[in-house]
């Protein structure tokens, strides 16, 4: 019988606070990195931080913070340690030999939930591919266990011998994938320029904002939509129809902070649908108390893809989940973000930039759903009118 309550593996967060950096932010760091660690299944039990300048090249955080960290692992059974930054292959192995259990970086663990995702061949061979080339660097870490018997008669030549076939048919196989990607590439350009002559729309944002659900609502289909990180890997691309008014509208992988180089890189195809959409939904959880910073992170993604001068239209969602902190007429500190209410932001920048249109929704309550039609239906006319200037009888 197969055992299927296996329990979750517990896992402790690690983080620095650099020169310059508010706690508070490296807070919100390790709230999203355990929000990830839970994602891929494991219990995170205790977060730990220190300042320091630039990580020690050795342990990622000071000899005294180690200690610290392998005297509470031995304590209280950690399985695995996490740390939000990327580790060097050799801070891998000096932090695994300090703490006796697995090491997780922020990049590992992404890609650990990447591979959990995918469910489609093309977004599984966009992960391994990332996969494979976060492993081929740090090959040495894997044969430990062969330093440990140094001067074994013998042991040294054929470990050595054995990491070299090891990376071998690691680029082998990364050349494979790469190749099979290019095929597939080739298909989905097909596939988009058979679409290319209605006018697309892509939802872009942060991982978990809610974008799904909104793909779900606008197109009436049934994308699959969960309160989980990167709960969508593979496009998904719907026909919509607004009045008269037919247009694609495509949901894409929601975009986080440091997400690693290799993966954008081999999710270059599923990224080409929001390089080649006419219009972008820029989807933001309002109740989330870092969502200022996650449109900076969203922002420089889309200019980084070469996108950012794209018609835009920005969505507030969630805000059935919103809350705020009422001060008291005798508090005298100054007013904060967290004290902002929502008809506030409204009055804000959020509401007055004159590169886009703004609308606040729930898309779980469907308030306000309708008013996003009308301004998406009005954006995608002015669009449709540029490009087919003799369909006036679209809009009568």
């Amino acid at each position: 019988m197969i055992e299927t309550n296996k329990p979750r593996e517990r896992a402790v967060l690690i983080g620095i606070i650099y020169q310059g950096q508010d706690e508070s932010e490296v807070e919100d760091f390790l709230e999203e990195l355990s929000f990830l660690t839970e994602t891929a299944g494991a219990v995170p039990v205790k977060r730990f931080t220190q300042k320091l300048d630039v990580p020690n090249p050795r342990t990622f955080v000071g000899s005294g913070k180690i200690q610290e960290l392998a005297h509470f692992i031995s304590e209280n059974k950690i399985d695995l340690a996490v740390f939000d930054d990327e580790l060097t292959p050799s801070q891998i192995r000096n932090i695994e030999e300090v703490l006796g259990c697995r090491i997780l970086d922020r990049t590992n663990l992404i890609l650990d939930i990447f591979a959990r995702r995918a469910r489609t061949s093309h977004a599984r061979t966009q992960v391994e591919l990332a996969q494979y080339q976060y492993l081929l660097p740090r090959l040495t870490g894997m044969w430990t266990h062969l330093e440990r018997q140094r001067g074994g008669i013998g042991l040294r030549g054929p470990g050595e011998t054995e990491i070299e076939t090891d990376r071998r048919v690691i680029r082998d196989r990364i050349l494979l994938l790469k190749d099979q990607l290019k095929k597939i590439d080739v298909q989905m350009a097909t596939q988009r320029k058979n679409r290319g002559k209605m006018i697309r729309v892509s939802l872009v944002g942060y991982t978990n904002v809610g974008k799904s659900t909104i793909m779900n609502l606008l197109s009436k289909s049934d994308v699959f939509a969960e309160d989980k990180l990167f709960a969508t890997l593979d496009t998904t691309v719907r026909k919509v129809v607004i009045g008269n008014l037919p247009f694609l509208l495509s949901d894409t992988v929601g975009f986080i902070r440091k997400l690693p180089t290799d993966l954008i890189e081999s999710f270059k195809s599923t990224l080409d649908e929001v390089r080649e959409s006419d219009l972008l939904l820029h989807v933001v959880d309002i109740s989330h108390q870092a969502f200022e910073e996650q449109i900076k992170v969203v922002n420089n993604t889309l200019k980084d893809l070469g996108v950012s001068d794209k018609p835009l239209l920005l969505i507030f969602n969630k805000i059935d989940a919103f809350s705020y902190i009422v001060k008291d007429g005798d508090d005298l500190t100054p007013v904060q973000r967290n004290n902002y209410s929502l008809s506030d932001l409204k009055k804000s920048w959020m509401s007055t930039d004159k590169h886009h249109q703004t609308v606040f929704i729930s898309a779980k309550t469907k308030e306000n759903v309708e008013e996003l039609r009308k301004l998406l239906y009005e954006e995608v006319k002015k669009l449709h009118v540029k490009r087919y200037p003799y369909n006036d009888f679209l809009y009568e």
